[in-house]
């Protein structure tokens, strides 16, 4: 499908379709990456999320069903806020701010941006090709004139104050855990979205501290985690109001959600 450019109803329907010497030459060139254990998403440069087709790179991590735990997480908090909590109702006026921390392909804000039509949505990401990457997708998925996307280290540089919501999937696995890493993440994905130091809170904790001044009162922090740090992303949390930790379909915690005190 990836060779031909073409469906799955194609093939079956077309049992006759012989490569040319041009496709062929791709399809061995795509097998022999594949081979060396470059994952299947940089070999074809796609992947789906939140029913939506992204295009990725070895610039940007790849996304996983599991961060939809994030966007479920965020949409379901955007829903339950009440109106008396926020800093004004959200209207064309005042529309609720979303940042999206670390945004890589995009997934998070592009997702948020389709299922949240009235939101001013933004995205950073310390990564000049990974903002690219975002930049393209949101164009791809007809979005791009909701997102501002901005080169930016976390939450530097932000007005107190500015954000209803503040979400991301930042890296979280700590060094000490490198071995238990799929060895094809290790090796292709980028080191500086997967790692954050030695016990993988560290920039986690960065980015606690920035969200309580960037958030708006009353406003929500929502982040990836692992079982790993689940309890260290609580502890953290402690001064927050209602800390929830939202596990996957596997029972894993995979989202951590609080609102600013």
């Amino acid at each position: 499908m990836f060779t031909l450019g073409c469906d799955r109803a194609y093939l079956y329907a077309h049992p006759e379709r012989e490569l040319t010497a041009e496709e062929s030459s791709r399809y061995e060139n795509a097998l022999a990456d594949r081979a060396r254990g470059v994952p299947a998403q940089y070999v074809t440069g796609h992947q789906e999320f939140w029913g939506m087709d992204f295009i990725v790179s070895p610039a940007v991590l790849i996304p996983r069903p599991e961060t939809e735990h994030v966007v479920e997480t965020a949409l379901s908090r955007a829903g339950r806020v009440p109106l008396r909590l926020r800093s004004g109702p959200a209207s064309p006026a005042n529309p609720l701010k979303i940042v999206d921390v670390g945004t890589g392909s995009g997934c998070i804000a592009v997702a948020l941006a389709k299922e949240l039509p009235g939101a001013e949505i933004h995205a950073t990401d310390i990564s000049p090709a990974a903002l690219e990457v975002a930049r393209t997708n949101a164009a791809r998925n007809e979005l791009e004139s909701r997102i501002q996307f901005r080169h930016n280290d976390l939450l530097k540089g932000f007005e107190p104050a500015s954000f209803d919501f503040i979400v991301s999937n930042p890296p979280y696995v700590g060094e000490s855990e490198e071995d238990h890493v799929q060895l094809e993440v290790r090796k292709f994905e980028p080191r500086n979205a997967v790692f954050a130091g030695p016990t993988g809170l560290e920039i986690i904790t960065c980015l606690i501290t920035q969200a309580n001044s960037a958030l708006k009162p009353n406003g929500w922090l929502i982040v990836e985690i692992s079982g790993t740090i689940a309890e260290g992303v609580r502890s953290l949390l402690s001064d927050w109001n209602e800390v929830q930790i939202t596990n996957d379909l596997q029972g894993i915690p995979r989202a951590a959600s609080a609102r600013k005190p």
